[in-house]
């Protein structure tokens, strides 16, 4: 069980509350109830734009109010915009915003001038989040700048597919391409594996005139292993709290939400993602996921996620700082303590971990680099000092959890089909 709150070596500045923004509808999202915790803790007032009033956000004891407001993300962004002013509005004075989804941290990025008088946030270059949180748009900057990332092609056309599949490498990997896009127009729920040409073709004819997905080449999960990368950075692109860990478990199997983790020091890696930083010039939060794959020895970037990451509980240093308390901190000019990160801290999301661990178990997939004894463990959802979360969690889990399971099964059962031809 996570272990109870103690006392932190530095203050916060609690005349700056903190607003949770997502859109879409997820209600199950442990990240954000993770940010209402790390800074209600702290006495930071918090706030939190949520889809109903019975969410585990909504229930959190750290919590001062929820904004219910019901979105899609497929909403025009001016009436986003004017949507986050109103709840500014409310609160009523500076606030800094912590984004749980891509379109969230796009729209903050581009929209920074009608939010700079009312919102706190890292300033960066208006179009870079967009482009990071374009798998297409992360694999040419990877290019551009030299970080190894998994092959890919952008097909526009189910023509250019045919010619693709015709000359793939299967197994291959299908993701949505684009921030918002995902939301209007899926083309597959999350990262799909697909293990045959028959397969990819059948799903293909679902994705409409303009696929809006990237093809990856896919990474053997017997050479390989998942590693996470959580960091904020400065004004300068300079990291003030900076995290490594490895991914044990996942949902869906090998390509979905972190299920298990630990934190593991990687030098090499956190070298690989200042670096990178530092040359496209990004601020703020950061959520990397790369596969080093043992084939040739490299870490390969799969996704780059501009904002808070859902598993970013898991990461602390010896000073109790995370990644949303740095950015709190340093967005009220307050300093942020530097400490070593906890070393063999695991995470574990409970609602998911559970199907991950038996579906790992049947694989005899192993995680060489993970501790063979956790030195603590954070909960997703179980707090000691906040419990409501847990349990609102447990009675909304069944039926989208059932409904979750049975889209990845039919995914599956179409991306596997065998020829008839």
């Amino acid at each position: 069980m996570a272990r109870r709150f103690s006392g932190v070596p530095f203050g916060a500045d609690r005349d700056v509350p903190g607003l949770i923004v997502k859109f879409g509808d997820y209600p199950l999202h442990h990240g954000g109830v993770g940010a209402i915790r790390s800074l209600g803790r702290l006495g930071v007032p918090m706030y939190a734009i949520t889809e109903d009033r019975y969410t585990p956000a909504a229930a959190s004891r750290h919590l001062r109010q929820a904004f219910v407001w019901p979105t899609t993300g497929t909403e025009r962004p001016e009436r986003l915009v004017e949507g986050l002013l109103r709840v500014g509005r409310r609160i009523g004075r500076p606030t800094v915003l912590i984004p749980t989804d891509e379109e969230a941290a796009v729209l903050i990025a581009e929209h920074q001038a009608e939010l700079a008088d009312r919102f706190l946030f890292p300033r960066v270059e208006a179009v870079l989040p967009r482009r990071l949180a374009s798998k297409q748009g992360l694999h040419e900057l990877c290019l551009e700048h030299g970080i190894p990332s998994p092959e890919s092609a952008c097909p526009e056309s189910y023509e250019e597919i045919e010619d693709f599949a015709a000359k793939a490498v299967f197994p291959l990997v299908a993701k949505n391409r684009e921030a918002f896009v995902r939301r209007a127009r899926p083309a597959v729920n999350g990262t799909t594996r697909i293990a045959t040409r028959e397969g990819l073709l059948a799903l293909a004819r679902d994705w409409g005139e303009h696929p809006g997905v990237i093809l990856q080449e896919y990474l053997p999960r017997e050479d390989a292993e998942d590693w996470i990368v959580h960091a904020y950075f400065d004004a300068d692109s300079t990291p003030l709290a900076m995290f490594t860990g490895v991914k044990v478990r996942s949902w869906p199997p090998h390509a979905g939400m972190t299920a298990n983790a630990y934190v593991v020091d990687n030098p090499e890696l956190a070298d690989i993602a200042a670096r990178f930083i530092k040359q496209i010039g990004f601020t703020g939060v950061i959520d990397l996921d790369l596969r080093f794959d043992r084939r040739d020895g490299q870490y390969k970037l799969l996704d780059f996620n501009p904002r808070m990451g859902a598993q970013f509980r898991l990461f602390e240093n010896e000073s109790g700082i995370d990644v949303v308390r740095a950015m709190h901190l340093d967005l009220t000019g307050r300093t942020v303590p530097e400490g070593e990160q906890l070393a063999g801290r695991r995470y574990i999301v409970e609602n998911i971990d559970l199907p991950a661990l038996l579906a790992y178990r049947r694989s005899g997939y192993t995680t060489p680099h993970a501790p063979a004894h956790a030195s603590g463990t954070e909960l997703a959802w179980l707090a000691a000092d906040d419990l409501r979360p847990f349990f609102t969690m447990l009675a909304r889990f069944v039926r989208p959890g059932v409904k979750h399971m049975y889209q990845l099964w039919r995914t599956n059962r179409r991306s596997t089909r065998p020829s008839t031809g």
